[in-house]
């Protein structure tokens, strides 16, 4: 087991994991020599471009105050950000985070982290514009005005060379339409485009490969695999792709929203018959948990309420309070989705509906977690 941070050093990535609007990992910490009492450098992974850069933070545990070194992988050897600052002059190296160091500022391993970020992301611009490929450089010169594309020429020992963007769709705040929500980081959805660079003797230009690819807590809301993105026609341009795309998924997300209203009345409905929910999920709807009784039976309704509600009814699975396995785990029904169920029902009747056949299942329910006990 490696030993801990130094605290500087603690200090500063503790700020980076918690303030930086970046998903920044850490992947491993270690320390520079083999008996020493606290370790002195990390690997980040810092997000771009749809993937990771990864980079060592080197730190000096004899003199933690010092400004840290910065390595990156091998497959970015050609990346030099203090050469780059160092070459625009006196003013750009004045405006360095690295410039007046100060260890006992927690902030600075964060400037640092987005100041190297800004310049990856201009030095992969840099490489993609050198490549002799007439089509990229329009994609270039037209896309990039667009604010938050990124770019990165991809360069793999078995495959010929290939450009990823990674263009951001919609222009709303995603975090905002949801009410009451706690994600911390803002949620984005974007289409990554992978071009082939094409050679010289290339008779036309091979299409692109197309992806939605979505923030995680995105696809609570909805289902970004689920969007069927129109085909790439010959001669067309990412400026002529995006405006359908982006229309058909400010339907969807509308939609999502408009669910998570629907989802929030059903368990609503739920109390009056049931009442109050021992456990609901108070921002997308998407579980609730009830206590039901048939005689002196006790059990659990836990409801499973999908993205597509009320299109998709919600999953059933009841679960006793009194009947453990050999675990000691209560016993529970399998997954139930074959109650009685309309999409054009309004939620009281859903409601009811389900509170019908739970009184009625009750029984066998009950039946089953007795055959279930071992004996």
């Amino acid at each position: 087991m490696e030993p801990p941070l130094s605290p500087l050093i603690v200090a500063q990535l503790n700020h980076l994991l918690a303030y930086s609007p970046l998903s920044v990992k850490v992947d491993q910490i270690w320390a520079g020599s083999r008996n020493a009492r606290v370790s002195d450098r990390f690997t980040l992974s810092i997000p771009f471009c749809l993937d990771y850069v990864k980079c060592d933070v080197i730190y000096d545990a004899l003199h933690p105050s010092v400004a840290p070194d910065v390595v990156f992988s091998s497959e970015d050897d050609d990346f030099d950000p203090l050469g780059d600052i160092a070459s625009e002059g006196e003013a750009r190296v004045s405006k360095s985070s690295l410039y007046d160091w100060n260890s006992k500022d927690p902030s600075r391993l964060m400037a640092l982290v987005h100041e190297l970020r800004d310049l990856y992301m201009h030095y992969q611009r840099r490489r993609v514009g050198e490549l002799d490929d007439a089509r990229l450089k329009f994609e270039m010169n037209t896309m990039l005005p667009r604010e938050g594309i990124e770019v990165c020429l991809v360069s793999l020992p078995d495959r010929l060379e290939e450009v990823k963007f990674a263009v951001p769709l919609l222009d709303m705040d995603l975090n905002k339409l949801v009410p009451a929500c706690t994600w911390r980081h803002q949620q984005k959805i974007y289409l990554q485009v992978i071009f082939p660079v094409s050679r010289s003797y290339s008779s036309a230009p091979a299409a692109p490969r197309v992806k939605l690819v979505s923030t995680s807590e995105v696809k609570t809301l909805f289902s970004i695999e689920d969007v069927k993105l129109p085909p790439w026609l010959d001669g067309m341009c990412m400026a002529e792709y995006l405006p359908a795309i982006e229309d058909n998924l400010k339907l969807q997300v509308v939609e999502a929203i408009a669910s998570i209203g629907a989802r929030r009345r059903f368990i609503e409905a739920l109390a009056p018959l049931f009442g109050r929910p021992l456990e609901a999920d108070p921002v997308l709807c998407r579980r609730a948990t009830v206590l039901c009784a048939s005689g002196a039976f006790t059990f659990l309704a836990h409801f499973s309420i999908p993205i597509q509600f009320p299109k998709q009814q919600p999953t059933l699975v009841m679960q006793s309070s009194q009947h453990f396995n050999s675990q000691g785990t209560p016993i529970s029904s399998p997954p139930i989705n074959d109650y009685p169920w309309s999409p054009r029902w309004d939620p009281p009747q859903m409601a009811e509906r389900v509170f019908e056949f739970l009184a009625d299942e009750c029984l066998n329910f009950k039946k089953f977690c007795i055959d279930a006990i071992p004996q």
